[in-house]
């Protein structure tokens, strides 16, 4: 048998973090193709470099996704 109750009802709010302390963002491209990618890094152009390097051996590759990778937090309102 569970319990459930309702202490107080609240609001939440979510946003990008901006704490000094918040994950970097981070950055990778992946082949649309093929699947293959890049490693991720901080550095939002080494992916464009990987793009250049991967279509130099595969030249009918020229689809790709950026894939961002930020960090949110939430807390209540009061």
């Amino acid at each position: 048998m569970s319990t459930r109750a309702v202490i107080r009802l609240v609001d939440w709010t979510v946003q990008p973090d901006g704490e000094p302390d918040a994950k970097p963002h981070t950055y990778a491209q992946e082949c649309d193709v093929c699947g293959e990618g890049s490693a991720r890094t901080t550095d939002p152009e080494y992916g464009s470099m990987w793009i250049l390097e991967h279509i130099r051996s595969n030249p009918a590759h020229n689809s790709y996704t950026e894939i961002v990778k930020r960090g949110w937090r939430a807390w209540m309102q009061s």
